[in-house]
């Protein structure tokens, strides 16, 4: 073989492995944070449909911590930390969530429900009607295939169904109003964001 074929097909071999090298290391150090961040982010969305909120929401926060403008993660660990009790602390960090991501239907209907536990009935009213107006889909409540999978033969109430009712009670008179029905209110279910995280949200 010529000598200068050899040493042009030894260096483009080489080049080759150096740029393969290069291009699987940059993949891992790019990429393996965002990877790591998908991780949690799913990892929580798991834990908080099994009620494992403790778990849950250490997750969430490993997503924040990788990527602190998740939206998307701000919205599990505030129902996360509903799930355990921590309602205002839940409020606040929903709050992050909207000022991230200003068009958040999810996390306004989430917002409705804090408002309600809380008993800010107008606040959580205007909260579900923001969120019906950003995503209506929202307003039909779960699905069969999340209600099988919740093993919740009956459909539980909608945020449509707890506006339409909050708006008729506070029509009335203070003293006629009946506002919270806890066998109903235990009911109604989180809203929980199923997307794929993106950073540019």
């Amino acid at each position: 073989m010529d000598p200068q074929i050899y040493q042009f097909l030894k260096w483009l071999a080489m080049g080759t492995a150096v740029l393969t090298i290069g291009i699987t290391t940059y993949s891992y150090i790019t990429g393996g944070l965002e990877d790591q961040t998908s991780l949690h982010y799913r990892t929580g969305n798991l834990r908080l449909e099994d009620g494992h909120y403790q778990e849950a929401l250490e997750e969430f926060e490993g997503a924040i911590k990788e990527v602190p403008s998740h939206s998307e993660a701000y919205l599990g660990k505030a129902l996360s930390l509903k799930g355990i009790g921590q309602m205002k602390l839940a409020l606040e960090t929903i709050n992050i969530a909207l000022e991230l991501r200003p068009d958040f239907g999810a996390a306004y209907a989430n917002r409705g429900i804090i408002h309600d536990f809380l008993g800010k009935y107008q606040e959580a009213l205007q909260d579900y009607r923001r969120a019906i107006e950003i995503d209506p889909g929202l307003a039909e409540g779960a699905g069969f295939l999340t209600r099988f999978l919740r093993n919740q033969p009956d459909t539980p109430p909608t945020i449509a169904d707890r506006a339409n009712y909050l708006e008729q009670e506070l029509q009335k008179l203070p003293d006629k109003r009946l506002l919270r029905v806890p066998e109903e209110d235990e009911k109604q279910q989180g809203y929980k964001y199923e997307g794929v995280l993106d950073e540019k949200k």
